[in-house]
């Protein structure tokens, strides 16, 4: 029998081992984040995703996919394409490929999981995005829509406004320095808090539930994915948090295909931002996204099922063995690294759940800003709320760094 100490240092011990494994895929996918957000442009976003039946949705989805924000953090972002002119099915396909994937959770699921995952990730949430993006226009045709004058897509956080006096290289530099600054600030912010609590959960699931209980209900088949589903929908977890915690589920006897299914589920839903998301989309769309989420990623089980098994592949043989590869010391490096950008962003969100928020806390995402953490569509406003001035964005409003976690 278990006592609490041995309990709390068993959980640690497996939390410590599964950081050691992720922090340095980690680190590279904050540093790929920050980049994209440095350097993709908003306004161009917004014009390719705003026409087209299909081929708005196929770049909309494409997209999502590289763009690391959760469930809760895509919600201004998209309230933004669509206040835009992005269609309705444009700005669904957003929703549920940028959660869902990023680069940083396939940096994560490369160095916890195996190749073959790292690739069926991102395909099943480019899939589930399409699916749900087309139905939506094929219901509700888009009309072409007049963007929004007074609202600045072109102003970018972190992205400088034109300027003859500043030089390519000077110019270049500032966006590096802005979005590293956005990776360790606030892209590093809004996942810390579920990075360590997935953690830390993988650890409890690793250390009190017996194999056999999970070998016996989540082994595979359509009940395992059906199960995931009723887990994974009202659970609000991002990306990243969600690997470790299928990672130890894996470990436990637990299919590929149904891990699958928690991994897009699980990032892409949960009830707060549901409510959200009828204001945004509406009833219908709304019945649209969930339905595509659930069929499309219960399918995507199912067949990850039968190449693992018709390749003869063992996922849980397979679990980490990408990071061994790396040095014991790098990777230890690296999670002393993580530990120490997170104190801040877990202090915060202390702060916050004990209801000390800063006034200046707001959310912003891709050229939109919300004084509401989980702001509606009417609710965005220009960057100017969040201390954008002239052709000059410094990215949010002063205490923004301080937010809570998404």
């Amino acid at each position: 029998m278990l006592t609490a100490v041995t309990f709390a240092t068993s959980v640690f011990q497996e939390a410590w081992y599964l950081l050691r494994e992720a922090s340095v895929y980690m680190l590279f996918g904050l540093l790929v984040g920050g980049l994209l957000k440095a350097f993709l442009s908003a306004d161009a976003v917004a014009r390719h995703l705003g026409s087209g039946k299909l081929l708005s949705v196929f770049k909309a989805a494409l997209l999502g996919i590289p763009i690391p924000l959760c469930s809760c953090g895509v919600l201004p972002a998209a309230a933004a394409l669509k206040k835009q002119g992005a269609n309705t099915g444009a700005t669904t396909a957003f929703l549920i490929a940028t959660p869902e994937s990023g680069v940083d959770s396939i940096s994560i699921t490369y160095a916890l999981l195996d190749p073959l995952m790292t690739v069926a990730r991102p395909l099943a949430a480019f899939l589930t995005a399409f699916v749900a993006g087309i139905s939506e226009n094929l219901v509700d045709p888009p009309q072409p829509l007049q963007p929004d004058p007074g609202f600045p897509m072109n102003c970018l956080p972190g992205t400088p406004g034109p300027s003859g006096n500043v030089s390519r290289r000077r110019l270049l530099w500032k966006k590096i320095v802005s979005g590293m600054r956005y990776a360790v600030g606030d892209l590093w912010g809004d996942l810390a808090t579920w990075f360590f609590s997935g953690l830390l959960i993988a650890g409890v699931i690793t250390v009190l539930v017996p194999d056999r209980l999970i070998s016996a209900y989540l082994g595979g088949g359509i009940g395992a994915m059906l199960l995931m589903l009723a887990f994974g929908i009202p659970l609000y977890i991002c990306a990243t948090a969600s690997t470790p915690i299928a990672a130890a589920l894996i470990l436990k006897g637990v299919s590929p295909g149904a891990a699958l299914v928690f991994l897009l589920v699980g990032p892409a839903t949960n009830i707060t931002s549901l409510a959200v998301l009828l204001r945004i989309l509406g009833k219908r769309a709304t019945g649209i996204y969930l339905t595509a989420i659930a069929v499309v990623s219960v399918l995507c089980g199912l067949a990850l099922d039968r190449v693992y098994a018709g390749f003869g592949i063992q996922l849980h043989a397979a679990v980490g063995q990408a990071a061994e590869v790396l040095p014991a010391a790098l990777k230890t490096t690296g999670a002393v690294v993580l530990l120490a950008l997170g104190i801040r962003p877990l202090a915060s969100g202390l702060r916050h759940r004990l209801g000390r928020r800063t006034p200046g806390d707001c959310g912003c995402a891709f050229g939109a800003c919300s004084t509401d953490p989980q702001p509606v569509l009417s609710e965005i406003k220009p960057l100017a709320a969040c201390g954008c001035s002239g052709g000059d964005c410094n990215g949010f409003a002063a205490g923004a760094s301080d937010r809570p976690s998404e």
